[in-house]
């Protein structure tokens, strides 16, 4: 995210507020913002007197501000970090108190995590104008793909779509997932290496083959026999391969693959734009609408509806999840 950046750089470059309010659903960005701090701001031989570390379940503004107001020891800054500040979601307002008047010595840190604050209240109004407000918001599903090749092109790596895709399937939109898994890979990859399926499937536990993202593009091609491989491999995992996860993903699928039936211009970059997806993948969305008029497209949506229901026990009790999913599969491709 641009904006975490340009918090680092003006620090880098000693423009350092004293207060950095860090707040949103994305915990990745105000961990790496906070690291940046606890690391940067002060030498290492001053942080012992002058870096403090605090909890929101265990603390009180009142202390935080408390500690915030005293002088530095020995050194220019102190530093205050609060972590899980959003424990103190019902007190939060007063800590305008402060904020209208800063310590100019002290740089307070307040990671607040999942949460907002209100920007029409004084608080929010107060930091505006003594120091950084900065929100981390979560990403959607298809910016997550990019995300993972912006990261590593910024570390001398580069990844194909699809193991991007296959990360992206396997462990969500949490970044702070994702960047450990990308960090296990690097550690055992040299530099302007290519991260594919294979490596992915090596290192991290991901079948290349037997996935969410495999099975979608077996069932765009009608390939019945690769489908029905990863069935079975889904119901003799099934931990790892959820049928709720699975119908989530499907549903999303055909949905664009309805969306594409509806385009006027199909051409290879609008159609990207329109769906959300790597230009990369628009061919399997050319051959899904040739294989699925929109009729049974449509079809295949009140199944996947039918199939959710069903998996949480409405009309079908004691069915199994892989006999949920074989049925739904069989219905869809016929």
């Amino acid at each position: 995210m641009e904006e975490a950046k340009q918090i680092v750089n003006s620090i880098r470059q000693g423009n350092i507020s004293p207060i950095y309010f860090l707040m949103g659903e994305e915990p990745y960005y105000i961990d790496r913002i906070s690291d940046f701090i606890a690391e940067n701001i002060l030498a290492e031989e001053e942080r012992g007197f002058n870096q403090i570390v605090m909890y929101g379940r265990d603390t009180t503004i009142d202390e935080i501000t408390s500690n915030a107001r005293r002088y530095p020891m020995m050194a220019e800054r102190q530093v205050i970090i609060v972590k899980e500040a959003q424990d103190l979601s019902r007190s939060i307002e007063s800590l305008s108190a402060y904020s209208d008047n800063p310590q100019p010595t002290t740089v307070l840190v307040m990671c607040y995590k999942y949460k907002k604050i209100d920007k029409r209240k004084k608080l929010y109004k107060s930091i505006k104008q003594s120091g950084v407000i900065f929100e981390s918001k979560r990403l959607y599903d298809n910016q997550v793909g990019p995300w993972i090749q912006k990261t590593l092109k910024s570390r001398g790596y580069s990844i194909s779509p699809k193991a991007a895709q296959m990360l992206v399937e396997f462990l969500g939109t949490d970044l702070g997932k994702i960047d450990n898994e990308l960090e296990k890979l690097q550690l055992i990859t040299p530099k302007d290496t290519q991260i594919t399926p294979e490596l992915i499937e090596e290192n991290i536990g991901i079948s290349k083959d037997f996935n969410n993202f495999e099975l979608r593009k077996a069932i765009g091609e009608r390939d019945v026999l690769k489908v029905h491989r990863i069935i079975n491999y889904f119901t003799q995992n099934p931990k790892d391969n959820p049928l709720v996860m699975t119908i989530s993903l499907l549903f999303a699928y055909f949905s664009q693959v309805l969306q594409y039936h509806g385009l006027a211009d199909k051409s290879k970059s609008n159609v990207a734009k329109q769906l959300k997806v790597n230009p990369y993948f628009v061919s399997d969305y050319v051959v899904a609408a040739r294989n699925y008029p929109m009729k049974k497209v449509s079809r295949a949506i009140d199944l996947l509806y039918q199939t959710d229901a069903k998996s949480k026990g409405i009309g079908a009790a004691n069915v199994s999840q892989g006999d949920l999913l074989k049925e739904l599969l069989v219905k869809i491709m016929n």
